[in-house]
């Protein structure tokens, strides 16, 4: 097996940050706060042809720390320190010597093997000596400078460390490459890790009764009556309304990427909770990447504990055989081997001709700047070898394969060619990741498949909004850092657009709102911009008097109302499972919204499944976290697009001062614009600072007011030093005072601060 090198240190020095560096990925999460890093993630680096593996791992902290999860995580540290050749200890050039780097300096000494001590955070490599002085009192040895940021010293680093490396020994798990990848889904706190640890037989994952506690996918391969399986254990997959920590948004995706190259799912289900809205989340998220899914009964040690029940429920709701699931207590190891057994048992070999065309299912891609694009994909018929041409059948871009092979528990291994039922990867200098669309068909381009896979279907943005900086000069910045996530995520779309409020900007097509979410998250904490965001809206059909469509995505854009002759909206199908308790609530959420009721379905006498017609705008912003909110959270939403509808809409403007403010104006309903106009005053008349003269907000529909606040005028005190005399005086100086606000108004301007534009998007959610 590879040698393996540890990062360890106290929490927040860089120590993911420099594990992407030297692996040359991003896998690792990074993140300003403390204690992101849990559980030992292991990744492979190459440096001159020489290979090893360097494992990420948590900041130990002392044991007197509040942190629940401290002693866990020093466990995992230190465990990885244990099986590691070579010890990277990583401080913080900035901050200096902690009492936690002496603590962490005096248990590295216990260690018999050669530790590197690197303080990170430098990035002025002129004026990096000036601060390594003082942790020479740790002991370690000489420090090493260097900035895991921006890459200055990891060369250096990198051939010292290659040079302390042990000669690489066979790996056991080569010999294995049929293994079955087996994911461990489920809601949170649901057991999964426990599960993942007790049939490793070791303490592989930390456990913690707080949802949320596995941040990556953690994969190792088990051994069981001579069949090898690559057991995952993925984090919690919650829907965004119940996301709190940012961090977990970059968790989700880590546990999305692990279904899509698993062959079976073992679906945790708490037996003493039953189906929940997250299992059911999980659950579909697996139907839809066509996996066996397994059902395993968790919990079974508590007292509220019903298995029969919950088995029913299985049943009835997710129509999964559950009757002869196994019963287990990952807690207290009971009956721990019966899930290994049902999945011998019960889950069939991959099938596939080797010897057929090549028929391979892209399930994932990333950029990587070395390699270019590196393709993540499973082989369902034929042989995919080095050296072979092959073909995306839905772009017909041809590439030649420079180098494929397997995705191994500590990284990504060459082996020259996969074959029918194998998962890997394979890299052929593909600079553009539109050309690996999620979901195509890769083929032989000499002898090509007759027809694709089927699945395939191009990302459709849904949801569209305007992004600008806070600052204009960094409009370039935006640019770079949009096409530099659009080569990872072909689904993002953007194209150049202005405004009079904002400036210089771009509008930006996304999957949903949790998707919209993600990449602005992104776009500020990886490239370390701050965002302005205008209000999300979807795309509208917009027939004119002259027989032309019209396609509009930003409200600016929508036509001259003399001009048209209709408008369409698109509109979803809406299925809701939920308690039946909770149907009163439920029905007239949706009415207000616009649905249109269809039928209501119960899947037990507990479990009501409502249908409903709604248009996508009314369920884009607040829907999911009301109706979560109004069925204590036990509710689920799934819709899907099912076409366009004639409307009444209109667009309405917003006057600020008289001028009008087109990054706050939107497309309604006729019925519903008024009050939206009505709240939408209101929130910028709390949001925008008082002037010298009074500011009229205004919402308008053509040229008819229909909403109006006014942000009064900051007044001086011009009568304070009139102690007596005749009110005449008086009057004469409030009426001097009048005109001269009233002559300030016809030429003063009102900027918007991003408050104001922050306090819009929460519009909605504010007002339920």
């Amino acid at each position: 097996m590879k040698p393996i090198v540890a990062v360890v240190g106290r929490p927040n020095v860089g120590k993911s940050t420099l594990v992407n560096r030297l692996a040359q990925t991003s896998d690792a999460i990074v993140h300003e706060s403390r204690g992101v890093t849990r559980d030992r993630s292991y990744h492979t680096a190459d440096w001159n042809g020489r290979e090893f593996t360097i494992v990420d791992t948590g900041g130990i902290e002392p044991l007197k720390s509040d942190d629940v999860f401290a002693t866990s995580i020093r466990d995992q540290a230190l465990a990885a320190a244990e099986e590691a050749a070579v010890i990277l200890f990583v401080v913080d050039g900035r901050t200096g010597v902690t009492e936690e780097d002496e603590s962490v300096a005096r248990m590295l000494k216990r260690c018999d093997k050669p530790v590197f001590l690197l303080v990170n955070k430098l990035d002025n490599p002129d004026r990096e000596n000036d601060s390594i002085w003082e942790f020479y009192s740790l002991g370690i040895g000489e420090p090493t400078p260097l900035s895991a940021l921006h890459g200055h010293g990891t060369g250096d680093l990198l051939d010292d460390i290659v040079a302390l490396l042990p000669e690489e020994e066979d790996e056991v798990a080569d010999e294995f490459p049929d293994a079955l990848n087996v994911a461990i889904i489920g809601r949170p706190n649901a057991g999964k890790s426990s599960l993942f640890n007790r049939i490793l037989g070791a303490d592989r994952s930390i456990v913690s009764n707080i949802a949320g506690t596995t941040r990556d996918a953690i994969d190792t391969v088990v051994e069981r009556n001579g069949k090898h399986y690559r057991m995952v254990d993925t984090a919690g997959i919650r829907k965004k309304s119940t996301v709190y920590e940012n961090i977990e948004y970059y968790s989700m995706v880590r546990g999305l990427r692990a279904i899509d190259r698993a062959d079976v799912a073992l679906l945790v289900v708490d037996a003493s909770q039953g189906i929940e809205a997250q299992t059911l989340a999980n659950t579909y998220l697996a139907m839809e990447h066509d996996l066996e899914i397994r059902p395993v009964l968790n919990k079974i040690d508590l007292p509220a504990a019903d298995p029969k029940r919950v088995k029913d429920e299985i049943e009835n709701i997710l129509a999964l055989p559950a009757q002869d699931a196994p019963e287990i207590s990952a807690k207290q190891g009971i009956n721990i081997p019966a899930v290994l057994e049902d999945i011998v048992q019960n889950i069939p070999a991959p099938e596939g001709d080797p010897d057929a065309p090549l028929e391979a299912l892209i399930f994932d891609s990333q950029y990587d700047p070395y390699q270019g694009v590196i393709v993540y994909f499973r082989v369902m018929n034929g042989t995919i070898k080095k050296g072979m041409n092959v073909k995306m059948m839905a772009s017909g871009a041809e590439y030649q394969v420079l180098d494929c092979g397997y995705l191994r528990p500590l990284g990504m291994e060459s082996s020259g060619q996969l074959t029918a039922g194998e998962v890997g990867w394979f890299t052929a200098s593909i600079k553009n990741v539109k050309d690996t669309q999620v979901g195509d068909t890769v083929t032989d381009a000499a002898n090509p498949a007759a027809e694709a896979l089927p699945g395939y279907r191009p990302a459709q943005s849904m949801v569209y909004c305007g992004i600008y900086t806070e600052d204009g000069s960094k409009y370039p910045d935006l640019r770079d850092a949009l096409e530099k996530l659009q080569l990872n995520d072909a689904s993002l779309t953007f194209e150049p657009e202005s405004s009079v409020a904002l400036g210089f900007g771009f509008r930006c097509g996304f999957l949903g709102m949790l998707h919209m979410e993600i990449i602005q998250e992104r776009l500020e904490r990886e490239f370390n911009l701050d965002l302005v965001t205008t209000l999300p809206s979807v795309i509208y059909h917009v027939y004119k008097s002259d027989g032309t469509m019209v396609k509009v995505d930003n409200p600016h854009n929508y036509p001259d109302p003399g001009t048209i002759e209709h408008a369409e909206e698109p509109y979803v199908k809406v299925s809701i499972i939920s308690p039946q308790d909770y149907v009163g609530n439920i029905m007239p959420m949706c009415q207000e919204r616009r649905g249109e009721f269809k039928d209501m379905q119960y899947l037990d006498t507990h479990l009501v499944e409502l249908h409903y017609q709604m248009p996508l705008n009314e369920i884009i912003y607040d829907f999911f976290d009301t109706l979560k909110a109004n069925t204590k959270g036990y509710a689920s939403l799934d819709y899907e697009l099912s076409g366009y509808r004639p409307s009444e809409l209109v667009k309405v403007d917003l006057l600020l001062n008289g001028d009008g403010v087109d990054a706050l104006s939107f497309i309604a309903h006729k019925d519903k614009a008024y009050p939206r106009a009505r709240r939408l005053c209101e929130k910028l008349k709390d949001n925008i600072p008082r002037q010298l003269f009074e500011v009229p907000i205004q919402a308008a529909i053509g040229g008819r007011i229909i909403a109006r606040e006014t942000v009064k005028a900051m007044r001086k005190d011009v009568l304070a030093k009139c102690y007596g005399g005749d009110i005449t005086r008086k009057k004469k100086l409030l009426e001097k005072q009048k005109e001269g606000k009233k002559k300030m108004r016809q030429l003063g301007s009102v900027s918007l601060p991003s408050e104001a534009f922050t306090a819009v998007l929460k519009l909605d959610s504010d007002d339920d």
